[in-house]
């Protein structure tokens, strides 16, 4: 399903305001409230307090027929001319800079129907934290450059993101063909300097194998985005999935969601790949020996069932000396992964410095 596929919907616009003084709340971080940054009234989000829910999934099959329209959602988003980008506006926002990369974006009017995300992980880490844990990062990277340390502690806030993922449930069961390989030893006579030694020769004995194995994989994780490079994102986990809550808006509230450009179809490609990974590791074990060999794995998927959630990212897109750098903070734990910036005199210092090191040692020992 496509969002052309689909037609539009009137867009239901959350706001939350204050009863105090009218402003907008927000959803405060590691907490379960609602936040007035104006008057500081609190407004609990009902439900939140009580911890993770059961989050029902979607029928893969039945979802190929078509999803109800209770499944979808239409939201307003624009995409970023550089790096294809989907990201959610609020109604009164018609220009910024994309979070994702610092382009300026001019908002489109456009609405999307999509798939409606299931569940969240809500952010534990404000902004503060997640800077500070930025530059403790940055602080340990020597070759950086001064001037992006000091920007980056002294720019604009971190943006607050939920990047889309997907996740897939599956029962697979393997049928497979391999041989399973013993390692023996032989007693060889070798002649070695005119004299004859014994040795022990490594050897294998191969006999065939085949048999079934079975697997129930949950929540195979999926990113959804292609804004950001996948091996980042990958190295923000792990996420703590066992206490996501049900998708509710209010938990977006001072936020912004990023739309998924994956499909879901193209999302389940991925994780099939990985849980054939998986599914190959455990033929090797069954197979045993100390060596084995596959020579083919027949694989049965059943029971495929998908749904849509957000997780928390703390983004930060600086531009420096005419080139953009992003660092991205793991909204729960503070993990940070960055595109690793490089300062040219810093390396040429270290180079001088080595080469004045490896002189000095040569006259030392050459007078020696």
């Amino acid at each position: 399903m496509t969002e052309e596929q689909v037609s539009a919907a009137p867009h239901a616009e959350h706001r939350f305001p204050c009863r105090t003084c009218g402003a907008d709340l927000r959803f405060a971080p590691g907490e379960t409230d609602l936040v007035c940054d104006h008057c500081g009234t609190r407004a609990e989000i009902e439900g939140l307090s009580q911890g993770p829910a059961e989050i029902f999934e979607i029928n893969y099959e039945r979802a190929l027929e078509g999803l109800e329209e209770s499944e979808t959602e239409v939201t307003r988003v624009s995409k970023c001319p550089n790096c294809a980008a989907q990201v959610e506006f609020d109604p009164n926002v018609h220009a910024m800079e994309c979070p994702f990369c610092a382009t300026p974006v001019v908002t489109d009017t456009g609405e999307h129907r999509h798939i409606k995300p299931k569940g969240l992980l809500p952010f534990a880490l404000d902004e503060r934290e997640a800077k500070g844990a930025m530059t403790k990062w940055l602080g340990r990277l020597w070759f950086a450059p001064n001037g992006l340390q000091e920007y980056a502690r002294k720019g604009r806030k971190m943006q607050g993101i939920y990047v889309p993922y997907w996740t897939y449930d599956a029962q697979t069961k393997s049928k497979y063909k391999g041989q399973r390989g013993t390692i023996y030893y032989e007693t060889q006579t070798v002649m070695r300097d005119g004299k004859s030694e014994q040795v022990q020769v490594q050897k294998i004995r191969w006999r065939s194998k085949s048999g079934r194995v079975s697997r129930f994989f949950d929540d195979v994780l999926v990113l959804a985005s292609r804004a950001l490079p996948k091996d980042m994102t990958d190295n923000l986990e792990p996420w703590d999935l066992s206490e996501m809550v049900p998708y509710t808006p209010e938990v977006l509230a001072g936020f912004r969601a990023e739309g998924y450009t994956v499909d879901v179809h193209e999302g389940l490609e991925e994780a099939r790949a990985w849980m054939d990974r998986v599914i190959l590791r455990d033929v090797k074990f069954d197979i045993g020996g100390d060596r084995q060999r596959v020579d083919r794995v027949e694989t049965d998927v059943s029971k495929v069932t998908f749904k849509h959630i957000l997780l928390p990212v703390w983004l930060a897109a600086y531009k420096y000396n005419g080139k953009t750098y992003r660092f991205v903070v793991n909204g729960r734990t503070g993990q940070v992964q960055g595109e690793r910036p490089w300062s040219g005199w810093k390396i040429a210092i270290a180079v001088g410095l080595g080469l004045i090191v490896v002189v000095l040692l040569a006259l030392i020992f050459g007078n020696a």
